[in-house]
């Protein structure tokens, strides 16, 4: 590529980002054999995209090579500009050697090992970014996953070889690339699952109503787009193996702008969803998993793309195999218009604002894979752009290694810890690149063993590993928090054991039981409501319980825990008497409380985030009826959340507002949306009571007027998806249901 066509496309990156406020960009560079530009026109390759994109966002730069180029000093040059590299290996010398020789016919193994041992040195290692392998069923499975393995690579990616109708692959009958990949699947899971692998963890999460980690299966939208070596804007490069000039676009980075190439009726295609696919795949029962594989392999002359994948056997296959349901007993089916039947009841049950125990509890397992996920990804992150300090690397790999241990050995306790609300808001903000407020803000990625050693104790197996000290304590979650006083030290060696743990700190082991406070050790245990013979965390120590919309309270005296308890109970026995169906709510979904710092003016507070299901912020309240509603309302926003986390049910794409009564400023949809979700139930609650007096037939009808009105503008915008609509009009249907003008019905 020429220095004015890298400076053009650098100046496009940079205005997109700029324009649509991106967060981060990542730039991949490919080839062909990127690394033939030699080491000094690499570097100014590198330096005019940093110069022009990252003032503007963060520029995550990635790198696809064979490997047999690289250098020390090309490894200077992509440390120096925090390049992750992924190496193209496939397998051992002689799955590699099928495809991978010079023109001589040499093989290129040796070269290939020396350039991974090259990234393996410590001055390097946080630039491996991976391995890249493509199926050849001629080769054996467990030998080349295992020769993989031996490379020490923080992820491993399997591609099936590019093909179409018109060019099947060869030499495969049945479902021999499941079959090939199942045998590694199970090698895989029986070690534990040691190394990402991102086909196999993508398939697991989309199973589990999660998303997807590639653009070779899942419906997620694919934001990618190729720029080649003359300027021009392309779709992914492995169309080129359709037809000649299927890339093609007929756009420039001198005259056009990444709108206008996202503007492009195929790249918009691949952002269409499940609506972009073939009447066949809509009517599949695994097209959330699968969907439609990769664009490339559904070609065929005289139908184009609108068709099953080539590997459509196979990928049903490897589906059953990775989420352990057949296929004919999945029990999903999906309309030509893309609406699964399973979506509608879920739909249905969840916009009436209650929500049945079943669907309730789908959504929970839902969430639970969604965090098992992110963190898997922070470790991936972190493995691949390399985690300064020897110490934090090696606390790192080593709480990985554990939680392989744990996820095999013990599932229970790795899924309490893992399940944590707040687990969930340090990887979210690990992989956001934000900082942490509060006393967390010096927590990244060695958080992770932080992670491993709470699940280890929650497990009770015994384990030893480092793990590192922030703000001069050390956090366990769902454990407690330890202060070490005046130590000063970043990482404590924690050893596990059935009841407890202890710390090595200063030369000296300081045993923990879990239960008891120790003011003496500085231990702060996470203490455990009843809630309706249920446990709940009360969680006032963790350093990333802030962001629920008001600061965390300290944390609470004996007595002002026990208030705590009798309030809670009361409260649910309230919801229960009073609007029952919000009392399932509330059991299922409701995993974590914590204490909100009182306002100033005596106004009540609660609050819930996102990033944290499971979790609700209560500040200090004069009773249990008041408790009720704060609980039902936050409940609402996590039901909420974890929804969307599934369902589309707005298109983002139309930038639509609402009028709300709750808020002076206009809203986005969703957000109008969630409000007027977490107000219908406080509207459903001020109706029960509203026969008891002036002052809730009065908040009745003021929440009432606002759930109508913001349904009302909701609809009208345009912006719902399908989903949405259905989801909006259940909610509507509840609101009827409570009787016109001045009359309330119970």
């Amino acid at each position: 590529m020429a220095p004015e066509t890298v400076r053009a496309a650098a100046y496009a990156i940079a205005d997109h980002a700029a324009a649509h406020a991106l967060p981060s960009v990542s730039v991949v560079l490919h080839g062909g054999e990127p690394l033939l530009v030699g080491p000094a026109r690499l570097r100014e390759i590198l330096l005019r995209l940093r110069e022009a994109i990252a003032p503007v966002t963060v520029l995550d730069l990635r790198m696809q090579s064979n490997g047999v180029s690289l250098t020390p000093e090309i490894c200077a040059i992509l440390a120096e500009f925090q390049v992750s590299v992924g190496i193209s290996l496939d397998g051992d010398r002689v799955a590699n050697d099928l495809h991978r020789r010079y023109a001589s016919g040499a093989s290129s193994y040796d070269r290939v090992l020396s350039a991974l041992r090259l990234l393996r040195r410590p001055e390097h290692r946080q630039i491996y970014g991976g391995l890249l392998c493509t199926v050849d069923l001629r080769a054996d499975p467990v030998r080349v996953y295992e020769a993989l393995r031996r490379q020490e690579p923080p992820r491993v990616d399997f591609l099936l070889p590019h093909a179409s109708w018109d060019s099947p692959p060869s030499g495969a009958t049945g479902t021999a690339y499941a079959d090939w990949l199942g045998k590694i699947y199970d090698q895989w899971l029986a070690e534990g699952r040691p190394v990402p692998i991102r086909l196999f963890d993508s398939l697991r999460s989309l199973a589990a109503g999660g998303p997807s980690l590639t653009e070779w299966v899942g419906l997620d939208s694919v934001d990618l787009a190729v720029i080649e070596t003359d300027g021009s804007w392309e779709q992914v490069d492995s169309l080129k193996t359709a037809y000649h000039g299927a890339a093609a676009t007929g756009l420039d980075v001198f005259s056009h702008t990444a709108d206008d190439a996202a503007r492009h009726p195929m790249i918009a295609q691949r952002r269409a969803g499940i609506a972009a696919l073939c009447a066949t795949c809509r009517a599949c029962p695994v097209v959330q998993q699968c969907g439609g594989g990769l664009l490339a392999h559904r070609y065929r002359s005289g139908s184009g793309f609108d068709n099953p994948s080539v590997y459509c056997a196979d990928l049903k296959e490897l589906i059953t195999n990775v989420s352990g349901v057949p296929v004919a007993d999945s029990g999903v089916g999906v309309d030509a218009a893309g609406q699964s039947g399973l979506a509608g009841e879920v739909l249905d049950d969840l916009g009436s604002g209650y929500g049945a125990a079943g669907v309730l509890d789908t959504l929970h397992r839902a969430e639970l894979s969604m965090s098992r996920m992110l963190v898997a990804q922070v470790y991936e992150d972190a493995a691949g752009d390399g985690v300064p300090g020897a110490e934090l690397a090696e606390a790192v790999q080593s709480a990985w290694h554990l939680v392989g241990h744990l996820d095999t050995a013990a599932p229970h306790g790795l899924r309490r810890v893992l399940g944590h609300p707040y687990v969930r808001s340090w990887a979210t903000g690990c992989l956001r690149r934000l900082p942490s407020n509060g006393p967390g803000r010096a927590l990244g990625p060695g958080y992770l063993a932080n992670v491993a050693a709470a699940a280890a104790i929650a497990a009770d197996v015994p384990a030893e590993l480092p793990v590192p000290v922030y703000d001069g304590a050390l956090h366990l979650p769902t454990i407690g928090t330890m202060s070490l006083g005046g130590w000063d030290t970043d990482t404590v060696l924690v050893a596990t054991r059935p009841g407890g743990f202890s710390v090595r700190v200063g030369g000296a082991d300081h045993s923990v039981g879990l239960d008891v406070d120790e003011p003496a050790s500085g231990w702060q245990p996470t203490r455990r409501l009843d809630f309706a013979g249920r446990s709940l965390l009360l969680d006032d120590t963790d350093p990333f319980r802030h962001g629920l919309g008001w600061p965390p309270a300290d944390r609470m005296s004996p007595i002002e825990a026990d208030r705590l308890q009798s309030l809670l109970a009361e409260a649910r026995e309230s919801v229960l008497n009073e609007v029952p169906r919000y009392a399932t709510s509330l059991d299922v979904t409701m995993r974590t409380v914590t204490p909100l710092a009182a306002d100033p003016s005596g106004r009540l507070r609660s609050g819930s985030k996102r990033d944290a299901y499971g979790a609700v912020g209560i500040g200090p309240v004069p009773d249990a009826e008041s408790l009720a509603v704060l609980l039902v309302h936050e409940v609402q926003h996590l039901k909420f959340g974890a929804l969307v986390d599934v369902y589309d049910l707005v298109d983002h794409s139309r930038r639509a507002f609402a009028r709300v009564g709750w808020r002076p400023d206009p809203r986005p949809i969703e957000a109008a949306l969630t409000g007027t979700y977490a107000h219908l139930a406080v509207a459903d609650i001020w109706r029960v009571r509203a026969a008891r007096d002036a002052v809730a037939r009065e908040n009745f009808l003021r929440y009432r007027g606002w759930v109508s009105s913001a349904l009302a503008q909701v609809e009208a915008s345009g912006a719902l998806t399908e989903d949405g609509r259905r989801f909006v009009v259940a909610m509507r249907e509840t609101v009827e249901s409570w009787g016109v003008g001045n009359r309330v019905t119970r």
